[in-house]
Order: structure tokens, then sequence, then C-alpha cells
């Protein structure tokens, strides 16, 4: 999550079942966000355990998937309101329902319009899909049968990107408060290819049991880092070492967030760092070439930019298709008009549409490690990885790539680095040797949805579960009367005269016959 934590502590191996505070002591964001953790961890397990993998209610089953062709200028699915859940996460694709405004003076009142009862695979409010763009189109009717997935996984959204988390009342001097956890769903179409399937017209089951493979082998990441802090040369040197044997030599407690930039085999995938966990974001008002207007700058020199300076310039849309883009540097900053110039350009498409809140997000890494004497050159602004060695990132911070890793855009590490202890927070061996970690996130969830056949339509590759509830038993319908009759008839004998006479049986049969 890009948001300006401290740390990150929840570690489910360690089944801990609640954070328990204590009084008159410090309250931080990781305690608050590690119970938030374990309550969503307990949740999301319980549904997986008694759904599955993936799965919708019965009567409420979302995402059925109908597919459109021929009757358009393109191709496109409908996807069908309900719920379902994909490994435990609830995955919502009702349409909001529009709000009616006030009427014009002298109009007549008009009731609000029904929303569509489904998305289409165009509109789908995170996938961004462009029909512009040949990737994002749909296969041709040649090309069925294909099958239609669901990918789920979670990002951060500050107020940047929405502009309701802010509280107004705090002013525009003031920082912004919480940030949120989104879940993201984008219906995606697959090739039978891709899952390496030959036949033209396979099962349900085939399909399924294809799909479960593909999807293993897309949600296992195979980087794995390692950190550590080293006392650099010439430690000696520097007047402001905070311990006589810091490795860690920061003047300031970090996060650093080292994220996978371009992603595919080492010799092709770039990284970037950020010493605040890429927590330092401007909003955009306008942009006008490479100059950028900014809806505010930061609250102090170690939030704000500067010349120099690595951004990333997105929006929402880009942000959800996790695709990167290229790192521009800072050329010229212009503070009383909140302006900044860019060496070049941004990518066409992105950051000039105001409903998807353009931001610039800053990465603190200015140039790629030192290799050989040669300090090596960034590739589309971000630092090319190298695997198998130790890459300095600053302050003595250094971190190592295992060898033979895929790397996913967006794959990050979180590397706490601490004054106190002059050294960064990382699993070691008895040995005090790092141990490699597996990326921090992004975890991607998948299920089938739908095996399209063109114009035979599409097999539904859903699963359903009904309520645990149910009619009582009549066996048990006989017994509550039973335990019933036997509760009435002690209740009478309590209510009975207690002068110790006794009354006849046609007495008793007339006191019970009152009871009823």
């Amino acid at each position: 999550m890009h948001a300006d934590l401290s740390r990150l502590t929840f570690r489910p191996e360690r089944h801990y079942s609640a954070v328990i505070a204590q009084q008159g002591r410090v309250q931080l964001d990781a305690d608050t966000n590690e119970q938030t953790a374990i309550q969503l961890h307990q949740t999301r397990t319980l549904a997986a355990d008694l759904i599955g993998r993936h799965g919708g209610p019965r009567d409420a089953a979302g995402f059925r998937i109908e597919y459109v062709g021929g009757r358009h200028e393109i191709d496109t699915l409908y996807i069908h309101g309900g719920r379902y859940y994909v490994d435990g996460i609830l995955c919502d694709a009702d349409r909001p329902a529009p709000g009616v405004p006030v009427p014009e003076e002298d109009a007549e009142e008009q009731e609000g319009a029904e929303p569509p009862a489904y998305w289409t695979y165009w509109d789908q409010p995170d996938a961004h899909r462009d029909p512009e763009k040949p990737g994002d189109r749909l296969p041709s009717p040649a090309q069925a049968p294909f099958v239609v997935y669901l990918k789920v996984w979670e990002r951060s959204v500050s107020a940047a990107e929405d502009p309701a988390l802010r509280e107004v009342a705090l002013g525009a001097a003031l920082p912004d408060t919480a940030a949120r956890a989104k879940v993201v769903w984008q219906v995606l179409p697959l090739s039978l290819a891709a899952l390496d399937i030959e036949d033209t017209d396979p099962s349900k089951e085939d399909v399924r049991e294809a799909f479960d493979r593909w999807a293993a082998a897309q949600s296992a990441p195979s980087a794995r880092l390692a950190a550590r802090s080293e006392r650099p040369d010439r430690s000696d040197e520097d007047p402001c070492l905070v311990k006589p044997d810091a490795r860690y030599r920061g003047p300031e407690n970090q996060l650093y967030r080292v994220e996978v930039h371009a992603g595919g085999a080492a010799k092709d995938a770039t990284f970037k760092w950020s010493r605040e966990n890429g927590s330092v974001v401007f909003p955009i008002e306008e942009l006008d070439g490479t100059w950028v207007q900014l809806a505010s700058l930061g609250h102090d020199d170690k939030l704000d930019l500067d010349v120099g300076d690595l951004v990333e310039l997105t929006d929402t849309a880009y942000a959800s298709r996790l695709e990167p883009l290229p790192l521009l540097r800072v050329e010229e900053l212009d503070l009383p008009g909140r302006r900044v110039r860019l060496h070049a350009e941004p990518a066409p498409g992105v950051g000039r549409l105001p409903h998807l809140n353009p931001f610039l997000r800053r990465w603190d890494h200015h140039e790629g490690p030192r290799r050989k004497g040669r300090t090596t050159k960034l590739k589309g602004g971000a630092v090319p990885l190298a695997e198998g060695e130790w890459l300095p990132l600053e302050d003595g911070v250094e971190v190592y790539f295992a060898k033979d890793g895929t790397y996913r855009t967006g794959d990050h590490w979180i590397v706490p680095a601490r004054t106190a202890t002059g050294s960064v927070e990382w699993p070691t061996d008895p040995a005090r040797r790092p141990l490699l970690q597996a990326p921090a996130g992004i975890a991607r969830h998948f299920a089938p949805l739908a095996l399209v056949k063109g114009e035979y339509g599409a097999v539904d590759l859903r699963l359903a579960f009904g309520p645990l509830a149910a009619n009582v038993p009549a066996a048990d319908e006989a017994t509550l009367a039973a335990e019933e009759q036997a509760r009435r008839e002690e209740q009478a004998a309590e209510d009975a005269p207690s002068d110790g006479g006794s009354r006849t049986t046609a007495e008793a049969e007339a006191a019970a016959e009152g009871d009823e």
C-alpha cells in the first residue's frame, strides 16, 4: 500500500488473534493496521474455507457473463450484477443507482433512472479497457472459444485519487488523514492456448482444471529479495554519524519501498524505490505540455519536490491497469504558481482527464548503483535490476535480488530503517544472515467465469453455494412439541394447591384443559 506508514507488522505465521491496547502507551499506526489485517485474514480465511476458492450465493451470484458480438461496432460482454467470492474476497458487481437531482424551477419532478442490470466489458469500473488499444479488445469470433475470468487484487487509494477522503474542515495547510484499501476486480479474456488446451470444445471440468493450474502459476511470485544495512566506505569521515557502529546512517526513521517498475525476466526488469513508502503524491490540476499545475505542494522539505526528482505521472486508470509508465525528471520549479516542468511530456492519454484524478508520485532514486566504478544508467527513469549482488540504495541500505526470478509490475518489498539501532528491520537466520522474502504484495487472485463460444453463447463456469439455514426437520418438531407439553405439565404441577389436599382426576384434567 502506498501510504505514509511507520511499518507493517502483521505476520500470519505468528497466529495473533487481536491487538491489545494498553493504557498510557503511545498509539502507533502499525498497531491499528495490524488489527485490521488480523480481522481481514480471519474473515477471508473463514469465507474461503466454507466457500472454496471461488463461488457466489445461489440466489445472488454475480458476474454472469453474456457475450454480445456482431450487433455492435465492437464486441463486448455484459457483466451481470451480484456478489462473488474469490479466495474469500468479496467482489460486488452491482451498479450503483444514480442520484435524483433537484428539479429545475417550474419543471416537473422526475424519478431517477433505473441503472442497468449489468456492466459492460468496456465500462467496468476498475479495468479501464480502451477500444483504441488492440490488446484490450476481445478475441474475434474466429478465435473463439476463449475463457473469461475474474482478476482480483487490492490497492491503496489516497486523497489524491479520491478527494472525498479529505476533510475540508482541516484546511489545505494540513495533510490528508487515513488512506483506503480498495478491492479491484477486472473481467478479462484468456485464450485456450494460454491454458494449454488444444480441444476446441473442452468440457467444464477440463477448463476449470487447466485454469486452476494457470492461476496457481500467476499467483505465486518467483521473485525474492533480501535487505540489510552495511557500514559504507569512508563512514568515519561523516560528522553526522548517529552511532559509532551505525550501518544505517540516515538522519530519520524511514520505511523504504522497493517496487518493481517494469516486469519480466531480470534482464528486462527495472525497479524504483522510495524512502516514504511511495506515499509522496501531488494532485494535478492541469497538464500543459511539460508543465504540470499542481493542486498543492508538500507540507515540508521532506515531502516536497526538488529539481532532479523522478516522478511518476499517472491516474486512476493506469494505477489499476498496472502498466509501467516512463518516470519523468523535474527540471524546473515555479513555487508561487505551484507548477513544475518535466524533462518530457507524459505518455499520450495519461493525466489529461480530470475525472481520473491524475497525480504525481515522487520516487527517491536518482541514479543506479555504482558497478565497477561506474554509475548504472537508468532505463525509463527506473533502476535496471541485477540479480545475485547487493545493490546500494542510500545511507547504508542495500537490497539483494535472488537469481532466476520473474518480476511483475507492482510487486514490492517494505524495509523499515531505524536510527535507534542504526540498522534495518529484516528477518535473519541464527547466523544473522538476511533471509530472502517473497514480495509483500501485490497478491493476485483469479476465478473462471465463462467459456465464450462466440455466436453459440457462453458456458457458465461459476460455482454457487446455498444458505446454511434450513427448515427444522419434522423429527425435531415432534421433539420440541413433546418438550413443550412436558414443560406445561410441570408448570401445572407447580400451580397446584399447596394445602396438602389431592385433586380428583376430573379436576386435574379440567386444569390441564384450562392451561391449553
